[in-house]
C-alpha cells in the first residue's frame, strides 16, 4: 500500500502549478533574502492567526531562543519547561545560561499543566515556555493566571498546533479575550516551526514568532536581524535567523491550504479513533474540551510493555511509526548537569515506553487507515 508517515511528495504533487509558480517568480527575480514574499506571508499569517505582529526566522529553534533573549533573562534565572516533548525549549535555555526546570505533564494530553508547572516555581523563576504538543493547546487560562499570580512571562511552542484554537470564557484578567484563541497568540510570545512535516511546512527550514506586544516585535524583530536598528547599527546583541524567499513563496501557497489540511487531517484522526475503539490495551488520543486538535500526530499509548512489540509487528507488515518521543529530557545526558527536576517526572517517562505514533498526514487514505486498523487487531 506504499504507507507513509508523511507524504509530502503526494501533498506537492496537487499544488505542483502553484508551487512551481511561486518558486520560479522568486528566481527570476533574484531577490533571495528578504524578498517582498516574507512580507507577503508575515501579513498573511498575521490575517490567519489573528496576532498583531508576526516576525519569520530561520527555524522553530531559533524562535524559541530569540523569545528568550527579548525576555532579558540572566545568566541562572530558571525556565520551566514540559520533560516530555523536543529538546528545543530545554536546549534554547541551556544555551542562554539559563536553567531549564523540567516538570510532568498531564498523561492523557501529554501537556504541561499549571498544577506541574507550579510545583517547578522557585525565587529563580522567570518564565514558562509550555509547549502545545502533537497538535492540541494547553489549558491556557490556568497557566496564564499562574503566571500573572508569581509574575512570569510565558512563551507559547505551537510547532505542533497551528492553526489549533483554544476555548475560553471571559475572565476579569482577561475580560477582551475573544472565545476562542488560536494557539501561538495567547501568551505574551509564540513561536512556531515550517518543518517540511508541519501541519504549514515549507521545503526546508522556517519559523516565526507572533506578538500583540508592539515593543516585544520591535525588540524581536532586531534580534533576529543581528540587533540592527537600522544597516549597520547594532543596538542588541543579536542573531542571523531570516526565513529565506524560496521557503516564503511556499508558506504563502501552502497557508491557504491550511484549514483543508487540517480538516484531511481531523476526518484520518476520526477513523483510527473509531477504528480502534474498545481495542484491548490501545488508548487513543484524549480530546479535551477546551481545545481543537489539529493532529499534528497521531500518538497511541500501548499498554502492557507491548509498544515494542508492535512497532516492530506494524513494521513487517509494511506500516511505518514513531516514537515520539522515546526518552524524556530528564534521562538525555545534555541536561545532567544544568537543569533542575521539579518533581519526580513519573508520567513523562511512562510515556517514553508507551507511546506510538501512527500515519498521519493529508494524503492519508480510508483503506490505508482500515488496513492498519486490522493489523493492530490482529496483534492485540
Amino acid at each position: 500500500m506504499n504507507i507513509q508517515m508523511t507524504d509530502l511528495t503526494g501533498q506537492y504533487a496537487k499544488i505542483q502549478k502553484e508551487i512551481d509558480e511561486a518558486v520560479l517568480r522568486v528566481m527570476r527575480g533574484g531577490r533571495y533574502i528578504n524578498g517582498s514574499e516574507v512580507g507577503v506571508f508575515a501579513e498573511a499569517l498575521q490575517n490567519y492567526t489573528g496576532a498583531k505582529h508576526v516576525i519569520p526566522c530561520a527555524n522553530g529553534t531559533d524562535a524559541l531562543q530569540i523569545a528568550l533573549m527579548a525576555l532579558g533573562l540572566k545568566a541562572g534565572d530558571e525556565v520551566i519547561v514540559p520533560a516530555f516533548t523536543y529538546v528545543s525549549p530545554a536546549e534554547v535555555v541551556g544555551l542562554l545560561g539559563l536553567t531549564p526546570v523540567l516538570v510532568d505533564v498531564d498523561p492523557d494530553s501529554f501537556n504541561v499543566t499549571a498544577a506541574n508547572i507550579e510545583r517547578g516555581i522557585s525565587a529563580q523563576t522567570k518564565a514558562i515556555i509550555v509547549v502545545h504538543l502533537f497538535g492540541q493547546s494547553c489549558d491556557m487560562l490556568p497557566i496564564m493566571e499562574l503566571a500573572h499570580k508569581y509574575h512570569l512571562m510565558v512563551i507559547e511552542d505551537n510547532a505542533q498546533s497551528i492553526g489549533a484554537r483554544y476555548t475560553i470564557p471571559p475572565t476579569p484578567l482577561y475580560k477582551n479575550w475573544s472565545e476562542r484563541r488560536q494557539t501561538g497568540t495567547i501568551a505574551p510570545i509564540g513561536c512556531t516551526s515550517f518543518f517540511p512535516n508541519k501541519n504549514l511546512g515549507c521545503f526546508g527550514d522556517g519559523g516565526a514568532m507572533m506578538t500583540n506586544d508592539d515593543v516585544l516585535a520591535d525588540k524581536l524583530k532586531k534580534i533576529a536581524n543581528h540587533g540592527q536598528t537600522e544597516k549597520y547599527h547594532h543596538a542588541l546583541l543579536g542573531c542571523n535567523s531570516r526565513l529565506d524567499t524560496l521557503q516564503a513563496a511556499v508558506l504563502n501557497v501552502k497557508l491557504k491550504y491550511l484549514n483543508k489540511y487540517i480538516a484531511a487531517r481531523q476526518k484520518a484522526a476520526k477513523i483510527y479513533k473509531d477504528g480502534l475503539r474498545g481495542v484491548e490495551g490501545i488508548a487513543t488520543p484524549k480530546e479535551h474540551p477546551f481545545s481543537t486538535h489539529v493532529y499534528h500526530q497521531y500518538t497511541l499509548k500501548v499498554g502492557d510493555g507491548k509498544r515494542d512489540a508492535l512497532k516492530q509487528y506494524l513494521a513487517e507488515q509494511g506500516i511505518p511509526t514513531a516514537i515520539y518521543y522515546p526518552r524524556p529530557l530528564q534521562e538525555q545526558p545534555a541536561f545532567k548537569f544544568i537543569a533542575r527536576t521539579a518533581e519526580p517526572l513519573r508520567v513523562a517517562k511512562e510515556l517514553s515506553q508507551s507511546v506510538l505514533s501512527l500515519p498521519m498526514h493529508t494524503e492519508l487514505t480510508a483503506e490505508q487507515q482500515q488496513f492498519i486498523i486490522d493489523k493492530i487487531k490482529t496483534f492485540v
